[in-house]
């Protein structure tokens, strides 16, 4: 993903599972300022990963764009920046 910023996804809802259009992305578990150290996830040619912090399971979804996810409210932009 070196042509953007890497897309950040959060499971504030406490979903089982959630579907990103990304292969490479930041979970940050739930919002600040709960949430754990934001991870780089890397899913390689998998189309599943779990987070080692939240256990939450991030589908691919070619379906979506690379910053996009179902459900929408998973995607986490920082306020500060």
């Amino acid at each position: 993903m070196a042509s953007g910023a890497t897309p950040h996804f959060h499971n504030d809802m406490g979903l089982a599972a959630i579907e990103i259009g990304a292969r490479e992305f930041m979970c940050v578990g739930a919002k600040p300022p709960f949430d754990h150290p934001h991870v780089f996830l890397d899913m390689g040619t998998d189309a599943e990963i779990v987070c080692p912090y939240c256990s939450t399971l991030y589908k691919f979804n070619a379906s979506l764009g690379a910053g996009e996810a179902k459900p929408a409210e998973a995607i986490w932009q920082d306020e500060a920046a």
